[in-house]
């Protein structure tokens, strides 16, 4: 997966590529799905959602660019496979799961293989997760309509944030990094990707 998909593809982050050959990309799919574990697209999960391909993990967390002390968002936990590849690059992940059954199985498969430092928590991911803001690098797994003002308010200055964002039905995702600085807040677009939608509510 390394080798063949992730540095050939734009993957130059050590960190990021030491990260995930560390996680077993198996273990966070269905018995019957594991043989696929390790192809490069995105992967059918329980509730309808769906686990990214690797190529998309990595580059949205190369582009985020969590530090050792960083502490990390995550917005749709799904199989909490890219929570894991996270929280081997900073302090630790809050990762956000509105479906109560995904949050528990990914939080049961983070604790089995030893991911100590990621708390999963069932909620709104547009709302994210004051309690324990501000944040250094959030994540969002879910295409957005528009970026949710909420996860901005709750980024630290200097942090970053990678959401896809939803520019019109027709067109696929735009995937895009934010930074803060003060309050000021600015992006750049990365590629085009198609997530499943950020529900809110």
């Amino acid at each position: 997966m390394v080798a063949e998909q992730l540095r050939p593809h734009g993957v130059t982050d050590e960190r990021v590529l030491e990260a995930m050959a560390s996680v077993p990309r198996e273990e966070f799919l269905s018995p019957r799905m594991r043989r696929h574990a390790y192809e490069d697209r995105a992967l059918a999960i329980e509730c309808g959602q769906t686990i990214s391909q690797p190529l998309v993990v990595a580059l949205m967390i190369q582009a985020a660019a969590p530090a050792p002390q960083d502490v990390a968002l995550e917005v749709g936990t799904g199989s909490g496979y890219a929570a894991a590849v996270l929280s081997r690059l900073c302090r630790e992940v809050i990762t956000i799961e509105r479906e109560p059954a995904l949050a528990e199985h990914a939080s049961e498969t983070l604790r089995r293989l030893g991911f100590g430092n990621v708390e999963v928590a069932v909620g709104d991911g547009s709302a994210g997760w004051p309690a324990r803001a501000p944040y250094q690098v959030i994540m969002v797994a879910a295409a957005a309509r528009g970026v949710p003002p909420a996860l901005i308010d709750q980024l630290t200055d200097g942090g970053r944030m990678v959401i896809p964002v939803a520019t019109s039905p027709e067109e696929p995702q735009d995937l895009r990094v934010y930074l803060r600085r003060g309050q000021d807040v600015s992006y750049r677009s990365l590629f085009p990707v198609l997530f499943v939608p950020l529900r809110t509510g």
